[in-house]
Protein backbone atom coordinates (compact mmCIF):
# COMPACT_ATOMS: atom_id res chain seq x y z
CA UNK A 1 0.00 0.00 0.00
CA UNK A 2 1.22 3.46 -0.85
CA UNK A 3 0.11 7.21 -1.54
CA UNK A 4 -0.30 6.22 -4.81
CA UNK A 5 -3.72 4.16 -4.35
CA UNK A 6 -5.28 6.93 -2.58
CA UNK A 7 -4.71 9.40 -5.49
CA UNK A 8 -8.53 8.85 -6.82
CA UNK A 9 -9.46 9.78 -3.38
CA UNK A 10 -7.10 12.94 -3.41
CA UNK A 11 -7.73 13.89 -6.86
CA UNK A 12 -11.26 14.68 -5.66
CA UNK A 13 -10.05 16.76 -3.33
CA UNK A 14 -7.99 19.09 -5.17
CA UNK A 15 -11.08 19.26 -8.17
CA UNK A 16 -11.74 22.68 -7.64
CA UNK A 17 -7.79 23.70 -8.41
CA UNK A 18 -8.69 21.49 -11.79
CA UNK A 19 -11.76 23.44 -12.43
CA UNK A 20 -10.09 27.12 -11.68
CA UNK A 21 -7.23 25.81 -14.31
CA UNK A 22 -9.59 24.27 -17.14
CA UNK A 23 -11.66 27.58 -16.98
CA UNK A 24 -8.11 30.11 -17.74
CA UNK A 25 -7.63 28.33 -20.91
CA UNK A 26 -4.01 26.87 -20.16
CA UNK A 27 -3.67 23.16 -21.54
CA UNK A 28 -2.65 20.09 -20.00
CA UNK A 29 0.83 20.13 -21.46
CA UNK A 30 1.57 23.94 -19.96
CA UNK A 31 0.87 22.98 -16.62
CA UNK A 32 3.46 19.87 -16.97
CA UNK A 33 5.78 22.21 -18.54
CA UNK A 34 5.13 24.53 -15.48
CA UNK A 35 5.62 21.49 -13.23
CA UNK A 36 9.02 20.73 -14.60
CA UNK A 37 9.89 24.52 -14.43
CA UNK A 38 9.40 24.41 -10.86
CA UNK A 39 10.90 21.38 -9.93
CA UNK A 40 14.04 22.83 -11.63
CA UNK A 41 13.73 25.81 -9.51
CA UNK A 42 13.75 23.82 -6.84
CA UNK A 43 16.72 22.01 -7.53
CA UNK A 44 18.50 25.34 -8.31
CA UNK A 45 17.17 26.62 -4.96
CA UNK A 46 18.34 23.53 -2.92
CA UNK A 47 21.91 24.19 -4.68
CA UNK A 48 22.08 26.88 -3.18
CA UNK A 49 20.61 26.26 0.28
CA UNK A 50 17.72 28.14 -0.11
CA UNK A 51 15.63 25.14 1.25
CA UNK A 52 12.58 26.33 2.24
CA UNK A 53 11.61 28.27 -0.65
CA UNK A 54 13.03 25.44 -2.63
CA UNK A 55 10.45 23.16 -0.72
CA UNK A 56 7.66 25.86 -1.73
CA UNK A 57 8.07 25.57 -5.72
CA UNK A 58 8.31 21.59 -5.14
CA UNK A 59 4.78 21.92 -3.11
CA UNK A 60 4.12 23.66 -6.74
CA UNK A 61 5.45 21.50 -9.01
CA UNK A 62 3.20 18.34 -6.84
CA UNK A 63 0.13 20.07 -7.49
CA UNK A 64 0.63 21.12 -10.83
CA UNK A 65 1.61 17.26 -11.47
CA UNK A 66 -1.76 16.75 -9.98
CA UNK A 67 -3.99 18.93 -11.82
CA UNK A 68 -2.66 18.29 -15.29
CA UNK A 69 -4.73 15.35 -16.19
CA UNK A 70 -7.90 16.84 -14.43
CA UNK A 71 -7.54 20.27 -16.73
CA UNK A 72 -7.47 17.43 -19.37
CA UNK A 73 -10.14 14.94 -18.55
CA UNK A 74 -12.39 18.15 -17.78
CA UNK A 75 -11.40 19.84 -21.47
CA UNK A 76 -11.48 16.93 -22.95
CA UNK A 77 -7.94 17.40 -24.01
CA UNK A 78 -6.37 14.11 -23.18
CA UNK A 79 -4.01 12.96 -25.62
CA UNK A 80 -1.23 9.55 -25.56
CA UNK A 81 1.84 12.36 -26.56
CA UNK A 82 0.06 14.16 -22.59
CA UNK A 83 0.32 11.25 -20.89
CA UNK A 84 4.04 10.36 -22.41
CA UNK A 85 5.18 14.00 -21.13
CA UNK A 86 3.74 13.58 -18.07
CA UNK A 87 5.37 10.85 -16.86
CA UNK A 88 8.94 12.06 -18.72
CA UNK A 89 8.63 15.60 -16.96
CA UNK A 90 7.82 13.71 -13.30
CA UNK A 91 11.20 11.79 -13.82
CA UNK A 92 13.18 14.86 -14.77
CA UNK A 93 11.74 16.66 -11.47
CA UNK A 94 12.98 14.20 -9.53
CA UNK A 95 16.33 13.19 -10.82
CA UNK A 96 17.05 17.17 -10.83
CA UNK A 97 16.03 17.67 -7.08
CA UNK A 98 18.32 15.05 -5.79
CA UNK A 99 21.11 16.33 -7.73
CA UNK A 100 20.25 20.07 -6.92
CA UNK A 101 20.86 18.77 -3.26
CA UNK A 102 23.71 16.55 -4.80
CA UNK A 103 25.39 19.75 -5.86
CA UNK A 104 24.71 22.16 -2.61
CA UNK A 105 27.43 20.05 -0.98
CA UNK A 106 25.67 20.21 2.11
CA UNK A 107 27.46 16.58 4.25
CA UNK A 108 25.45 13.92 4.56
CA UNK A 109 27.51 10.50 5.37
CA UNK A 110 30.36 12.98 5.46
CA UNK A 111 29.16 14.44 8.96
CA UNK A 112 29.60 11.53 10.65
CA UNK A 113 32.97 10.01 11.80
CA UNK A 114 32.09 6.50 10.76
CA UNK A 115 33.92 6.39 7.40
CA UNK A 116 37.90 8.36 6.62
CA UNK A 117 37.30 12.05 5.83
CA UNK A 118 38.97 10.76 2.45
CA UNK A 119 36.34 9.04 1.75
CA UNK A 120 33.82 11.27 2.71
CA UNK A 121 33.11 13.48 -0.48
CA UNK A 122 32.64 10.27 -2.35
CA UNK A 123 30.39 8.78 0.35
CA UNK A 124 27.97 11.57 -0.11
CA UNK A 125 27.95 11.46 -3.58
CA UNK A 126 27.57 7.50 -3.82
CA UNK A 127 24.17 8.17 -1.51
CA UNK A 128 22.63 10.77 -4.06
CA UNK A 129 23.46 8.48 -7.09
CA UNK A 130 21.94 5.63 -5.20
CA UNK A 131 18.77 8.27 -4.48
CA UNK A 132 18.43 8.99 -7.72
CA UNK A 133 19.11 5.37 -8.95
CA UNK A 134 16.43 3.99 -6.95
CA UNK A 135 14.06 6.71 -7.66
CA UNK A 136 14.15 6.20 -11.48
CA UNK A 137 13.78 2.24 -11.01
CA UNK A 138 11.22 2.23 -8.99
CA UNK A 139 9.05 3.95 -11.22
CA UNK A 140 11.21 2.47 -14.53
CA UNK A 141 9.33 -0.68 -13.48
CA UNK A 142 5.80 0.05 -14.52
CA UNK A 143 6.42 0.76 -17.98
CA UNK A 144 8.30 -2.42 -18.18
CA UNK A 145 5.27 -4.21 -17.35
CA UNK A 146 2.95 -2.62 -19.61
CA UNK A 147 5.62 -2.88 -22.27
CA UNK A 148 6.12 -6.70 -21.72
CA UNK A 149 2.93 -8.27 -20.49
CA UNK A 150 0.95 -5.58 -22.93
CA UNK A 151 -1.31 -3.73 -20.12
CA UNK A 152 -2.67 -1.23 -21.36
CA UNK A 153 -6.19 -1.07 -19.15
CA UNK A 154 -6.85 3.04 -18.49
CA UNK A 155 -9.21 4.28 -15.96
CA UNK A 156 -9.63 7.67 -15.87
CA UNK A 157 -7.24 8.50 -18.67
CA UNK A 158 -4.56 6.56 -16.70
CA UNK A 159 -3.04 2.96 -17.12
CA UNK A 160 -4.90 1.01 -14.35
CA UNK A 161 -1.69 -1.33 -13.48
CA UNK A 162 -1.14 -4.56 -11.24
CA UNK A 163 1.64 -1.96 -9.34
CA UNK A 164 -0.79 0.37 -8.60
CA UNK A 165 -0.13 -0.30 -4.83
CA UNK A 166 2.53 -2.13 -5.09
CA UNK A 167 5.57 -0.95 -2.96
CA UNK A 168 5.59 0.56 -0.51
CA UNK A 169 7.52 4.27 -0.93
CA UNK A 170 6.73 5.61 -4.62
CA UNK A 171 7.07 9.20 -6.08
CA UNK A 172 4.66 11.08 -3.72
CA UNK A 173 6.16 9.70 -0.71
CA UNK A 174 10.06 10.43 -2.33
CA UNK A 175 8.53 14.19 -2.80
CA UNK A 176 6.93 14.07 0.66
CA UNK A 177 10.18 13.74 2.15
CA UNK A 178 12.19 15.87 0.31
CA UNK A 179 9.95 19.06 0.85
CA UNK A 180 9.76 18.03 4.78
CA UNK A 181 13.42 17.67 4.67
CA UNK A 182 13.74 21.39 3.16
CA UNK A 183 11.29 23.07 5.51
CA UNK A 184 12.99 21.10 8.36
CA UNK A 185 16.49 21.91 7.43
CA UNK A 186 17.10 17.86 7.52
CA UNK A 187 17.33 17.47 3.23
CA UNK A 188 20.10 15.62 4.48
CA UNK A 189 18.30 13.05 5.65
CA UNK A 190 15.92 13.12 3.23
CA UNK A 191 18.13 11.89 0.87
CA UNK A 192 19.32 9.10 2.87
CA UNK A 193 15.89 7.87 3.05
CA UNK A 194 14.70 8.21 -0.31
CA UNK A 195 18.39 6.09 -1.24
CA UNK A 196 17.13 3.47 0.95
CA UNK A 197 13.35 3.36 0.73
CA UNK A 198 13.02 3.80 -2.88
CA UNK A 199 15.56 0.96 -3.83
CA UNK A 200 13.53 -1.01 -1.11
CA UNK A 201 10.47 -0.44 -2.58
CA UNK A 202 11.79 -1.48 -6.33
CA UNK A 203 12.68 -4.90 -4.88
CA UNK A 204 9.46 -5.01 -3.39
CA UNK A 205 8.14 -4.47 -6.93
CA UNK A 206 10.14 -6.96 -8.27
CA UNK A 207 9.31 -9.85 -5.87
CA UNK A 208 5.64 -8.82 -6.51
CA UNK A 209 6.40 -9.61 -10.20
CA UNK A 210 8.11 -12.60 -9.61
CA UNK A 211 5.36 -14.32 -7.81
CA UNK A 212 2.09 -12.74 -9.74
CA UNK A 213 3.86 -12.74 -13.48
CA UNK A 214 4.32 -16.24 -15.15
Amino acid sequence: MNITALRPKFLKKIEPIAQFFARTGITPNQLTVLSLVCGIGCAALYANHIFILGSALLILSAVLDLVDGGVARINKMETNFGAVFDWIADKYVDTIVILGIGISGIPILSRFDIIPSEWAVNADFAIVTIAIIGSMMNTFIKPVVYAEIGYDERRDGKISDPLEGIGFFGRPETMIVLILGGLTGLIWVSVIVVAVCTNLSAIQRILYLYRTIP
